[in-house]
């Protein structure tokens, strides 16, 4: 039986997020938490392999109480069962410290067989946490796989990288991250979402983790990386001119243009 965990991470409809431009943060509260879309792309593939071969689906998340919906959405996705890395400790991770606790947590759960992870979450758009992850834990991973060929002995994926097609092939423990192009995720069923609200979800606080981990390098803390601003650019539409007259003068109209506007250099 293939052990799997998923990590997944709760995000704001992006759709809907509103952006405070006086402090440079993201109002999360604005909008409808919902699982990273590229989560349920992993979580599907996870799935599938538990249909075809046989395997245990563990989902995983790090976030405050109310990620607790994610991980019943998952639940209803086909997932056995939902842990929630939750404690104030764990605030104000960067990928560093967000990638050290949730490979603790996989350790204090049990090593995992196969760990599957989203490509990039939508507010973060990094992609580093799933390899990352990997490296914590001292196994091998491939990035950006698009196809499972085949999980047995050896699980066999194809990984698409700056514009090729690899077919690799490793032994468990491996972890990968999927990218969109692997499936289309399923709907659940009503009688599954009933189900999935009356399902426990585990929770793992810091004191747990410490029996493994360095607590040292949980949340803020143990985040290198410090954000000092964040810039939401303008939506301006995309700008025209027409320049008329003969050829000669509109020529010299698209070339006192380009002056104008620093794209060319004037030589008079």
């Amino acid at each position: 039986m293939v052990r799997i965990v998923v990590p997944i991470k709760q995000v704001p409809d992006m759709e809907r997020v509103k952006f405070d431009s006086e402090k440079g943060t993201v109002d999360r509260n604005s909008a409808p938490g919902e699982i990273n879309p590229f989560d349920l792309n992993a979580l599907e593939a996870a799935v599938q392999i538990k249909e075809k071969v046989g395997a245990t689906v563990t989902t995983i998340s790090m976030g405050p109480p109310q990620a607790e919906a994610a991980l019943r959405d998952a639940l209803s996705r086909g997932a056995d069962r939902g842990i929630l890395v939750v404690d104030r400790a764990f605030a104000g991770a960067d990928t560093w410290a967000t990638s050290y606790t949730l490979a603790t947590a996989i350790q204090t759960l049990g090593q995992a067989d196969l760990i599957i992870c989203g490509e990039k979450t939508v507010d973060g758009d990094t992609g580093q946490v799933g390899p990352e992850i990997a490296e914590w834990l001292d196994m091998p991973h491939v990035a950006y796989v698009s196809e499972m060929k085949s999980v047995g002995e050896k699980v066999v994926v194809v990984s698409d990288m700056e514009g090729d097609r690899y077919v690799i092939a490793s032994r468990f423990p491996l972890l990968i991250t999927v990218t969109k192009d692997i499936n289309s995720p399923r709907l659940p069923s009503f009688s599954d979402k009933l189900k999935a609200r009356k399902a426990e979800i585990e929770k793992l606080t810091a004191q747990e983790l410490s029996a493994v981990g360095d607590p040292s390098r949980f949340g803020l803390k143990g985040s290198p990386t410090r954000l000092s601003k964040v810039i939401v650019p303008s939506e301006e539409g995309r700008k025209g001119e027409i320049f008329r007259g003969d050829l000669g003068e509109a020529t010299m109209k698209l070339a006192d243009a380009l002056v104008r506007g620093g794209l060319l250099e004037n030589v008079e």
